[in-house]
């Protein structure tokens, strides 16, 4: 039983150490000089990332319509039967 609660705390303190390294280094990064520069085109990434997302949502359907639309453009492009190919030529 000791050694379960000496596992947890030792878990407890590893998260406590990597919370306080992680925070030391985002506000480290945030004063770096060109760092608001950074955030700014990392804001601007998920914006564009975003508008595309909006943009290519209506792509499945129309994949779809397209898939149909070249079926049928097969279907009218197959050669006649040829009962319909046999037809008489025009006398001159």
């Amino acid at each position: 039983m000791v050694d379960q609660k000496q596992e947890k705390q030792e878990k407890q303190d590893l998260m406590a150490w990597l919370t306080d390294i992680s925070e030391g280094a985002i506000q480290r990064i945030a004063e770096a000089p060109g760092a608001d520069r950074a955030l700014q085109a990392l804001k601007s990434l998920g914006d564009r990332v975003d508008d595309l997302q909006r943009r290519t949502r209506g792509f499945e359907e129309l994949d779809k319509r397209l898939t149909k639309l070249e079926k049928r453009v097969d279907g009218l492009a197959k050669p006649k039967s040829s009962a319909s190919r046999a037809r008489p030529s025009k006398p001159e």
